[in-house]
């Protein structure tokens, strides 16, 4: 039987420095089922895609419900999984370090912590907050019986604030303070990817939308990214076919949406 433990051990031991793997953000138990059961070796979850099940926006799940749902998640599969915690849901470092403390009994076996705070007039933490705010997550999951691993991710990029030595800055900040893995969601292209590679020694998460999106695992590998995530793509994903079918339904009338359906057996076959 997989432990905890192992799938701990198993997670870390993915992320290594120009060999990315790929970890997909399943939404619910089957998408992680079929996810899993399709090959891929780690699963992460994902708050906007999450959100959408519960006919809510990004960032308007509670705590309660989302380490429910990464409880959900890592209980319906045999493989590793992290969890997208936002920013601890919290703002003071003791308070974001009970969120990880309390996720670290969900049964997944990472995290990520933002160093945003969801408010629009001051969209990102000042920098010595930040670092507190995961000194404080790294301090908690470190009480783990288990190897957790935590993903502290820069969100300059997605704010706004295209400052890419800043954001290393953060990232910088955030290895010292004993993060895991590294993370700067929004970068705009692959030679952003390679500095902010090079500029620290922790794996590094990217995660792969715009322009990066037409580059392939082997040109991350060479930039010397550790893992390539892929955050609420495949929901929308789905979500865009699904709008598409039902507008086709309502403003022609036709089904012609039917050709491109998964067969009820190759879906069966993942659950349970």
């Amino acid at each position: 039987m997989t432990t905890i433990t192992d799938k701990a051990n198993a997670f870390s031991a993915l992320h290594v420095p120009g060999k990315p793997f790929v970890i997909p953000n399943p939404w619910d138990s089957g998408t992680a089922r079929m996810l899993a059961g399709i090959g891929f070796e780690a699963l992460a979850t994902t708050s906007a895609g999450f959100a959408f099940t519960q006919g809510l926006r990004d960032h308007h799940v509670t705590r309660d419900q989302t380490l429910e749902h990464a409880q959900e998640i890592a209980t319906a599969v045999a493989v590793p999984v992290s969890a997208d915690l936002e920013n601890g849901f919290a703002d003071a470092p003791d308070a974001v370090a009970e969120t990880y403390r309390l996720a670290a009994a969900t049964g997944i076996v990472g995290a990520s912590i933002e160093d945003s705070t969801g408010n629009p007039e001051q969209p990102i933490y000042d920098f010595e907050l930040a670092v507190a705010r995961v000194e404080a997550a790294v301090a908690a999951i470190r009480e783990a019986e288990f190897d957790f691993t935590l993903t502290a991710r820069s969100e300059n990029f997605l704010h706004g604030h295209a400052d890419l030595d800043e954001t290393i800055a953060r990232l910088q900040a955030f290895e010292a303070a004993d993060a895991d893995v590294l993370y700067a969601p929004g970068l705009p292209d692959l030679d952003a990817v390679a500095t902010v590679c090079a500029a620290v020694t922790r794996p590094v998460n990217v995660l792969v939308v715009g322009t990066l999106a037409q580059h392939c695992v082997t040109d991350f590998a060479d930039a010397g990214v550790a893992r390539l995530s892929l955050g609420s793509v495949l929901a929308r994903h789905v979500l865009g076919h699904l709008f598409k079918a039902a507008s086709e339904i309502r403003d022609q009338g036709s089904f012609s949406f039917m050709s491109v359906l998964g067969g009820r057996d190759q879906i069966d076959r993942f659950m349970c």
